[in-house]
């Protein structure tokens, strides 16, 4: 995954009126941490933060004017609950070598086998660990073929090299359920009865 570079200024105001005032300029106010450093609450360019985040753990330097680069991955991302404006974003400081854990969404690709199966998702994302400059995108999984009763435990997903689950292996994350038969309307008209 190639680093997205964005940059940041420090910032040195806090509270909503001065979030109102970062992001009217903008800007979306974040904070970093990580590696035992002293939370650093800088504003990022808002459209290239917006342009970022589309990609699962996109991997930023972020050039903080005055401050040098911090390499960061985002941990928690608020958005607005009406707009299409990201509010406030947590930012992890990493290191190249480092390992992180990480939540990647789970695809599925190919058909179910013949017939009126349905695909039961329990999980959209899976827990793993993996180089902090190596995170995938996503986590593919086939369901081609598959019948009906069939399950996909975590320990069945193609990992990337390098990457290992951060959760139990025997954790359910799809299976294929057979369509349920509809029960026989009720008899409208008893039997038997006289006028």
């Amino acid at each position: 995954m190639s680093e997205v570079k964005l940059s940041a200024e420090t910032r040195t105001t806090f509270g909503k009126g001065s979030a109102r005032q970062a992001r009217r300029a903008a800007q979306t106010p974040a904070v970093i941490y990580g590696h035992g450093q002293d939370p650093k609450h800088v504003n990022v360019e808002a459209h290239g933060l917006m342009m970022a985040l589309k990609t699962p753990n996109v991997l930023i330097s972020l050039d903080i004017a005055g401050d040098g680069t911090e390499l960061v991955i985002p941990k928690a991302v608020q958005r607005h609950p009406l707009k299409p404006v990201i509010t406030h974003v947590d930012f992890l400081i990493v290191k190249k070598g480092e390992k992180v854990t990480v939540e990647v969404p789970v695809h599925t690709e190919g058909e179910l086998a013949a017939g009126s199966n349905m695909l039961e998702t329990l999980l959209t994302t899976i827990s793993i660990e993996a180089e902090a400059t190596h995170l995938p995108e996503a986590v593919t999984v086939s369901i081609a073929g598959l019948e009906a009763g069939a399950t996909v435990h975590a320990k069945d997903l193609v990992l990337p090299a390098g990457a290992t689950l951060a959760v139990d292996g025997e954790t359910p994350v799809l299976q294929i359920v057979a369509p349920q038969a509809e029960e026989p309307a009720a008899e409208t008209e008893a039997e038997g009865t006289e006028a």
